[in-house]
């Protein structure tokens, strides 16, 4: 299912598409909120590895305006919490990515992408 936290490791590898291929954008989504247990110690440990820029932008996509523009230095339990729901429990069902570069779309069906190229699609 497309969570942020992986639609946050996505990129498109079509042929051709070098740069400018992340994060991808969402369209015509539906998405679905699911509850889940949280673990502030993950949170902490995932951070460095995020790309901040991209999951707030990816967030806003969905509607969620919960964290901040920048990563913050101080990380309270409210923050923990927002970043929990944005990573975790937003799953988008249905709709599509689509690549800020080539434009190639990559469908969303029943929660799980489909990130597979056609034969002359790949480099």
């Amino acid at each position: 299912m497309v969570r942020l936290i992986s639609h946050n490791l996505l990129a498109c590898h079509a042929k051709g598409c070098t740069s400018n291929n992340f994060p991808l954008q969402f369209k015509d989504v539906t998405v679905e909120l699911r509850e889940q247990e949280s673990n502030p110690d993950f949170l902490k440990n995932i951070m460095p590895r995020l790309e901040w820029k991209a999951l707030v932008g990816a967030a806003r996509q969905l509607g969620d305006t919960s964290l901040p523009e920048e990563m913050p230095e101080m990380l309270d339990d409210e923050f923990l919490k927002n970043l929990h729901h944005v990573l975790f429990e937003i799953h988008v069902e249905e709709g599509a990515m689509v690549c800020p570069n080539c434009q190639h779309v990559y469908p969303i069906l029943n929660g799980i992408p489909n990130m597979l190229l056609a034969e002359h699609e790949i480099s």
